[in-house]
């Protein structure tokens, strides 16, 4: 007779007293989290393609092809390559909008950023009535830019404008501000570096908030005055706020349409034409759209914006490295 035995069982041990019970393994957790995630991320995603995305290669596709408005309405465009981008660098305006989009561009941005942030040094010390007179300065921020550009053009006025009022009381005679190509980029660059002083305040003033006041205190206890506190201390801490603040700066100024078209509308003799404004007349300014011209001219600024957006990113990264 055969005798089996079965394996002897293996005694479970029972858990401590007070340790924790053993969790069981969530099944899906990782799948999940994942899906959360992509909620979240799809509204984000969605606004990307649907406002920046699509309208860029919208725009790339208009600069291709040879687009007029009976041709946008019914979608039949010839395709022409590059030929538009060669017909605009290849016009006696380009070479014009360059410089005066250099012109503008350049002459505002030193301007907004010195006025701003001797503005936000002078705010930095507080005292009674800064926080009205903070708010006061936003105001040109606050109006619609019709307001301020129909404002403009009517203080700078040739016949009866207040500022040639005001010139002729110190025996200066009448000034044709936007009627003459000598005087009419310069009533365009003084009305947007008014507009842009509260952006820059703003920004500057808030990077001002995180120097801490102990390190002046210490500069004054060995003997800097304001001026070197200013070199030595403001100016070199505030180097990375200063660069966000005048690339954006760039962005904004290099697309503004708005206040040139309603002071100059691009005149006269184009003396104010700029790539922004050239591009709008050429879609919008005329009595036959042409599309395909304006939508290469913007492109042209896209380009522009990049690369310095691409500068500033690497400077940053190289300062960051040191």
């Amino acid at each position: 007779m055969t005798i089996s035995t079965a394996p002897a069982a293996t005694p479970t041990r029972a858990p401590a007293p007070g340790a924790p019970a053993p969790q069981k393994r969530r099944r899906g957790g990782a799948s999940g989290s994942r899906w959360v995630a992509a909620a979240f991320a799809a509204p984000l995603l969605v606004y990307l393609l649907a406002f920046y995305a699509y309208p860029l290669i919208r725009s790339i596709d208009l600069s291709i092809h040879d687009y007029n408005v009976r041709a946008f309405v019914q979608g039949n465009a010839e395709f022409v390559g590059l030929k538009n981008y060669i017909d605009v660098i290849s016009s006696p305006l380009f070479g014009q909008a360059i410089w005066n989009t250099v012109v503008f561009v350049v002459g505002s941005l030193i301007f907004q950023y010195a006025i701003g942030l001797a503005l936000a040094v002078f705010f930095r010390n507080n005292f009674r009535l800064s926080g009205i007179l903070r708010a006061l300065f936003l105001v040109p921020w606050l109006l619609p830019l019709i307001v301020s550009g129909s404002t403009w053009a009517w203080m700078l006025n040739s016949d009866n404008g207040i500022v040639n009022s005001v010139l002729q009381t110190f025996g200066i005679g009448q000034i044709n501000w936007l009627t003459s190509p000598d005087t009419s980029m310069l009533a365009v660059v003084i009305a947007n570096i008014w507009l842009g002083i509260p952006f820059n305040l703003v920004i500057l003033y808030s990077g001002l908030q995180n120097i801490s006041a102990d390190v002046y205190e210490a500069a004054s206890l060995d003997g800097a005055g304001p001026w070197r506190q200013f070199w030595s201390i403001t100016f070199p801490l505030l180097r990375p706020v200063s660069a966000i603040t005048l690339l954006l700066g760039l962005v904004y100024t290099l697309k503004v349409v708005d206040i040139i078209w309603i002071m100059t509308k691009g005149g006269p003799a184009n003396s104010t034409t700029t790539l922004a404004i050239w591009s709008y007349r050429e879609a919008f300014g005329t009595g036959q759209p042409d599309l395909s011209p304006a939508a290469a001219v913007g492109n042209i600024l896209i380009v522009i914006a990049l690369i310095f957006g691409f500068i500033y990113l690497r400077m940053q990264r190289r300062q960051e490295n040191s």
